[in-house]
């Protein structure tokens, strides 16, 4: 009778063992089902976070605050249209924070947010690639040991107490960025650099400083020329 204890203990544990876990995950399934409004749960395996639409909320406004872009939201939720109603649940993909997986490392929404900015006051009324050139150029010089790095120190950067960008000198870089902008400083944080690795750029039309003339150029986007050390 004895060597049947064992293996009666064993089917006995195996059967409070199994009835815990069709217990925990049964209250986990119930918990996910009614925590719909803003969840980062990752039910049932997926990375999409359910955002239920509140009164004033806009298309544009929840892309940014999940920082994705205005397209891929209105793409996973198969919409033609940026029109949402209070009340519609809408389905966010993984937040961009996670994809940043950054080639160029991680970065917060303060930093993000101001390379957006620099490209909106530099880039506005140039093509999203010529935007994401903007962006690739501060980026690129945080790489470079010629210049700060952190992407504030680099655009807030003087040199012979002259800023090295002109917006910040006139304030134009305090203006909110646009989707676009935002979108692009997203596009050169994963890593593409239209101009293959400038450290400058200037309008032709409109810059005055000779020396800059005398760089290297390495492409031109737009009304911009970008351009690198010698």
């Amino acid at each position: 009778m004895s060597k049947f204890v064992p293996r009666l203990a064993f089917i006995l544990a195996m059967v409070a063992l199994t009835a815990f876990l069709v217990g925990d995950a049964m209250a986990f399934e119930s918990k996910c089902a009614k925590d719909t409004d803003t969840q980062l749960k990752y039910c049932s395996g997926s990375t999409a976070v359910n955002y239920t639409v509140q009164e004033g909320d806009t298309l544009y406004g929840i892309a940014r605050r999940y920082r994705v872009s205005l397209r891929e939201l209105m793409k996973v939720n198969n919409l033609t249209g940026s029109l949402i109603r209070p009340g519609d649940v809408l389905k966010v993909p993984e937040p961009s924070e996670a994809k940043i997986a950054l080639s160029r490392g991680k970065v917060s929404r303060e930093e993000l947010m101001l390379l957006a900015k620099i490209i909106h006051a530099e880039a506005r009324g140039e093509s999203f690639e010529g935007k994401i050139a903007v962006g690739a150029v501060v980026l690129n010089r945080i790489d470079s040991p010629h210049f700060p790095k952190t992407i504030s120190d680099v655009i807030f950067q003087k040199n012979n107490q002259v800023y090295q960008f002109s917006p910040v000198a006139d304030g134009s870089i305090n203006l909110e960025p646009d989707e676009a902008s935002v979108e692009a400083a997203l596009q050169a944080l994963s890593g593409k650099d239209p101009t293959g690795g400038a450290l400058f750029f200037y309008n032709p039309e409109l810059s005055t400083d000779r020396w800059i003339r005398t760089l290297p150029v390495v492409a031109r986007i737009g009304n911009h020329v970008f351009a690198t050390c010698l």
